[in-house]
């Protein structure tokens, strides 16, 4: 059963993916037929097998000096729900769950609605805080437990209201939860939490998403390449991660056409998986960029192919599939996926939730 995060009641300001898109309604469901397949359903059920296996006694994830790491523990609930598995309920319900209080547990009391782990914490607190509002946000409209459902909804409230307040002038998210700077990594983070967080029901004024669409363009190479910048003002060379976060961006605060997204899709084809060495040959930095982020940057490309839909979808998708399933080095005997740069636990998760994007489960992700 598709799990649903309810809108309780209230007109949504941030339009849920893919329902502005008219040419696409009719082949939602050809976009999933066949997608996974049972290479690809075996790598998935070893890949959750190992996270549940690994998962701390606390619910949390991370390895090393990522141990109990926010943003990782919040990526790992969402592979599970990925797969069906909702808190309590499901093969993984306990794991879910286990994350849920985690990250519930980790709330800065000295600063109500900041969620993150100061023992462990990837550069900038504002990734682990908008990615685990982000988790919280698509198991609300899931969680039966009366006790606990209170107690996120009143956390959830608290963290995006934190967001909305960090917003700086130019519409973006820095590091830390102060109005002062901003970049695209990190502004991609609140604007998909916050967009996941209204359409469970949670108030987001239409403002803040307008704002950040202008930020996100302001960060784009329009006239050029049509790729994305780290910040705006020309800082920063254009790249396939960043790009990819641009156009999901874009989507999120509810922008799906338009010249921005066109020439965002445009240089991501570029990057396609399995495509001849020519193709990103020349691109410079930006091919040094696709290896190094490889994980982040797939995440948020192939978000940005399923809401486009179409060729888009139907040329990227098998591509990183079956690149993620033959593992070119990365996947490992024990069902993990591994990344030299940040834990097995982050790249795990990373890859299933990209390889489970067909499931059409997140509600994030629903078209």
């Amino acid at each position: 059963m598709r799990a649903i995060a309810p809108v309780c009641g209230l007109a949504l300001i941030i339009p849920l993916v893919g329902m502005s898109r008219a040419d696409d309604r009719s082949d939602n469901g050809d976009l999933a037929r066949g997608m996974i397949t049972p290479a690809t359903q075996e790598a998935i059920d070893q890949g959750l097998a190992y996270l549940a296996r690994n998962q701390h006694a606390d619910g949390s994830f991370g390895t090393n000096q990522h141990q109990g790491n926010i943003a990782i523990t919040s990526l790992s609930g969402l592979a599970f729900m990925a797969g069906g598995h909702q808190p309590g309920r499901g093969r993984y319900g306990r794991a879910v769950t286990g994350a849920l209080r985690s990250v519930l547990s980790l709330e800065d009391k000295s600063r109500p609605g900041y969620l993150h782990n100061p023992r462990s914490s990837l550069h900038g607190p504002m990734y682990g805080h908008g990615f685990a509002t982000l988790f919280l946000a698509e198991a609300y409209g899931m969680v039966q437990n009366a006790r606990l459902r209170d107690e996120l909804r009143g956390t959830l409230e608290r963290a995006v209201k934190l967001i909305v307040k960090s917003q700086n002038h130019e519409g973006g998210w820095r590091y830390r939860p102060e109005p002062h700077d901003a970049d695209l990594s990190v502004t991609i983070c609140q604007i998909m939490a916050l967009r996941a967080a209204r359409n469970a029901g949670f108030s987001v004024p239409k403002s803040v998403a307008d704002r950040c669409v202008e930020y996100v363009k302001d960060c784009q190479d329009l006239h050029g390449s049509g790729g994305f910048r780290y910040q705006k003002q020309g800082h920063g060379h254009v790249g396939f991660a960043r790009t990819a976060a641009g156009v999901v961006a874009l989507y999120s605060a509810g922008v799906y056409e338009g010249k921005p997204v066109q020439k965002g899709l445009e240089f991501l084809m570029k990057f396609k998986p399995g495509a001849a060495e020519p193709r990103r040959g020349g691109l410079g930095l930006e091919r040094s960029e696709y290896h190094i982020h490889y994980y982040y940057g797939h995440y948020y490309a192939a978000q940005a192919m399923w809401t486009a839909g179409g060729d888009h979808w139907r040329q990227w998708f098998p591509a990183i599939r079956d690149e993620l399933v033959r593992g070119n080095g990365h996947r490992q005997g024990d069902g993990s996926w591994y990344d030299h740069r940040i834990c097995p636990h982050y790249s795990t998760a990373m890859a299933l939730i990209i390889l489970q994007i067909p499931n059409n489960y997140l509600p994030i992700l629903q078209r």
